[in-house]
Formats: C-alpha cells, sequence, structure tokens
C-alpha cells in the first residue's frame, strides 16, 4: 500500500532494497572471482539503498549516451586520419614517376603516417581515459558507491561491471 499522494511505504522501499540487492547478488556471482572479491556485500547493499532514487538509473544512461557519442566521434577523427594517408599515398604514386624516387618518398611517407597515427591514437586514448575520469567524477558527486577516480586497471573494471548492473537493473521492471 502506498501512503497518499502514491508516495511509497517504508515497506515499499524495503522490498525494493530487497530486489535490487537480491539481483545486484546474482549479478556479482556471474563475474570471474578476482571481481567478486572486489565488490563486497557491503557495497552491493549501499548500491541497492542508493538505487532508490532512479535519478541514479538516468545518470548513468546519460553518461552511457555521452560516452557513445564521444566514441564515435573519436573514432571518425582517425578514420578522416587513415583517409588522408591514403590521399596524400596516392597523390604521391601519381606524382612521382620515377620508381627509385617514389619508392624512397612512399617508405618516408608511410613512416611519418605510422608516427601520425601513433600519436593521434595515444591522443584519442587520453581523450577516452579523460571521460572515464569524468564519469567517475560525477558517480562519486552523485553518491553512487564504489566509484572514485582512479587509473587502476582493477578498479575500472569493477567500476564498468557496476555500472553494467545499473543498466540492466534499469530496464527491469522494479518493484514499486
Amino acid at each position: 500500500m502506498a501512503h497518499e499522494y502514491g508516495s511509497p511505504t517504508p515497506e515499499d522501499l524495503q522490498n525494493k532494497v530487497y530486489f535490487l540487492l537480491e539481483k545486484l547478488q546474482q549479478m556479482s556471482l556471474e563475474l570471474p572471482t578476482k571481481y567478486q572479491q572486489r565488490i563486497p556485500c557491503e557495497l552491493l547493499s549501499g548500491l541497492a539503498n542508493c538505487l532508490l532514487n532512479e535519478t541514479v538509473f538516468e545518470i548513468v544512461k546519460g553518461l552511457m549516451e555521452i560516452q557513445h557519442v564521444t566514441e564515435k566521434h573519436l573514432f571518425q577523427q582517425r578514420l578522416q586520419l587513415i583517409n588522408k594517408h591514403s590521399l596524400e599515398l596516392q597523390e604521391l604514386l601519381q606524382r612521382c614517376p620515377d620508381e627509385e624516387a617514389r619508392a624512397h618518398r612512399r617508405a618516408l611517407l608511410l613512416q611519418r603516417h605510422r608516427t601520425e597515427l601513433k600519436s593521434t591514437d595515444m591522443k584519442l586514448v587520453m581523450q577516452l581515459d579523460q571521460k572515464v575520469s569524468d564519469q567517475q567524477v560525477v558517480l562519486e558527486k552523485a553518491g553512487v558507491p564504489g566509484f572514485f577516480v582512479t587509473n587502476n586497471p582493477l578498479d575500472v573494471k569493477v567500476q564498468m561491471f557496476l555500472l553494467d548492473f545499473i543498466l540492466r537493473l534499469s530496464n527491469m521492471k522494479l518493484p514499486s
């Protein structure tokens, strides 16, 4: 039974927490042991309570949309560079009639292309790392347990699993 104005009773909230916690525990058990050990019951319990606030689901969905747009944009930047390199190579082959000079210039051009692509890839990875850090800040400020700024690969992987849990729960029918 809900109170007046549709607000949930303490019992409703308790049932919802139990439901969320049970689902989180089930999801956690699907993970490899090394990650299960990094997600204690207290963390899952805190997360279940935090998810009573449906805003967290909206925050996570918004962050995921931003990440997808960013990834597409960065991928397009990389493709544009590869296309530019391809055009430069075609131009060189058309402009340079001398076979020996062409081979030498081609080798130099390919070396420059490798260097440019490597540099671009490093910049793209740094931008993705910054996006992860931004997400960590937002989720930490929103009070979502398990989220803090880190670049420790194990902690980041655990946070990715937690985000997956939240997204999966957001698609479930939760008790009212």
